[in-house]
């Protein structure tokens, strides 16, 4: 492998499509002349991205062995199709109603990022090194009763990799896609997803971050709802070392809808890092968060999220709400939620909280016989269940629930938990 430098660049844009490489290069330019995050700038308040592109290669080769599959990637009983993008690149894919592209086939006008290079320089990053992707259409008035399942890995140790998943509902379509992470090295992971709901289409979305604890990922990720159109989104964060989800919801046609919800459980000295931004443009929207989450040991958690109402937003209806349990005492939680309303007819509100167990809820528990333990636990089970009931897609509850209570109980059993 070679570092983030001009042979890099060459030898990937020597495979890719000649539409694709100018961009590439306008990508490159941006990238050199960013510095890295060092944690004062406000975009990356609490956190320290643990390491420099100095320390890492880009994949510009042959993608590495495949990991072979866990619970996650085994929980659907029945798909619509599936597909497997290795080190940034797409070594698999079929559907029976959905039509699936790589960059290699697909038109050039299909291709762009959900950020802008400058946005970052990791995003500035995908957008000089991203050489291939996953376009996901379902043409207009398509139901597609399955969900598609789409298994991201990286694998090459000491690398960086660029996965790029695109999905554009037609009008009145319907889908659901399930995205799983995973990761077997040290690396860093780059995803850039964009979702295109079009008129009137629906679109359940659910991403589950299982990252090896040595790896670090950055997930940018833009959704656009047009008039009328509806997108369920979840979100389940898990893994990694360091691992962040920007999230900007663009609700712009009138009457459309955004639900997001989802968990996350720290362990360890790892990083979960949540950036939102919800903003109504369209009249008649509306857009409800629930994002709940747990650190133990030394883990970290942070929320910043942001409803933005634009002024002729008029009749929009939204709420944030960010619930976290602190369980051992060198663990920390942030939570920002914010509301910026630049319109009078709207319905707005948000909450958060970050502390232990209550120790009201645990008295009484006790008094009707159960151990603190086994008291502990019920509440661990009945604050992320809400959660679990509310994702997406259906087949991952009983996965995602093993490993949230397999986290806690361990941790309780080695006495990691005040």
């Amino acid at each position: 492998m070679t570092a983030f430098d001009q042979t890099a660049l060459n030898r990937l844009a020597a495979a890719a499509p000649e539409w694709r490489r100018s961009g590439m290069e306008a990508g490159f330019e941006v990238f050199s002349s960013l510095e890295e995050p060092t944690g004062a700038e406000e975009d990356w308040r609490y956190v320290d991205l643990g390491t420099s592109f100095s320390e890492l290669a880009p994949v510009t080769g042959t993608p590495g062995a495949t990991i072979p599959a866990g619970p996650f990637e085994s929980a659907l009983s029945d798909t619509s199709g599936s597909a497997l993008i290795v080190d940034g690149t797409v070594v698999e894919f079929e559907s029976d109603g959905a039509i699936l592209s790589t960059l290699a086939t697909v038109d050039s006008d299909r291709w762009s990022v959900s950020v802008a290079p400058d946005h970052n320089k990791l995003a500035a990053a995908h957008t000089a090194f991203a050489h291939d992707g996953l376009f996901i259409d379902v043409p207009a008035n398509t139901v597609i009763g399955q969900p598609l399942l789409v298994e991201v890995q990286g694998v090459t140790p000491d690398s960086a990799s660029f996965p790029h998943l695109s999905v554009n509902l037609g009008a009145n379509a319907e889908a659901s896609v399930a995205v799983v992470y995973r990761s077997g090295a040290r690396l860093l992971m780059v995803p850039d997803v964009e979702l295109n709901v079009g008129q009137g289409a629906n679109l359940r979305f659910l991403a589950v971050q299982n990252l090896s604890p040595t790896a670090i990922g950055v997930v940018h990720q833009r959704v656009h709802l047009q008039r009328d159109a509806t997108v369920r989104i979840g979100e389940v964060g898990l893994g990694g070392r360091f691992g962040r989800l920007d999230l900007t919801l663009e609700l712009e046609g009138d009457g459309c809808s955004a639900d997001t919800v989802g968990l996350y459980f720290g362990e360890g000295e790892q990083t979960l890092d949540y950036r939102m931004l919800i903003r109504h443009s369209g009249k008649n929207t509306s857009s409800d968060v629930l994002l709940k989450g747990a650190v133990e040991d030394a883990a970290e958690s942070v929320f910043t999220g942001l409803v933005r109402i634009e002024k002729d937003a008029v009749r929009t209806s939204s709420f944030e709400t960010n619930r976290n349990l602190v369980l051992s005492e060198n663990a920390k939680a942030h939570s920002v939620p914010n509301l910026e309303i630049l319109c009078d007819d709207v319905i707005c509100g948000h909450g958060s909280s970050v502390g232990p167990l209550e120790e009201d809820n645990l008295y009484y528990l006790q008094s009707r016989g159960l151990s603190r333990s086994r008291a502990e636990r019920l509440l661990i089970k009945g604050f992320f269940q809400e959660v679990i009931d509310r994702l997406p897609i259906r087949g991952f509850e009983a996965p995602i629930a093993t490993e949230v209570f397999r986290r806690f109980v361990s941790a309780q059993e080695e006495g990691r938990v005040a």
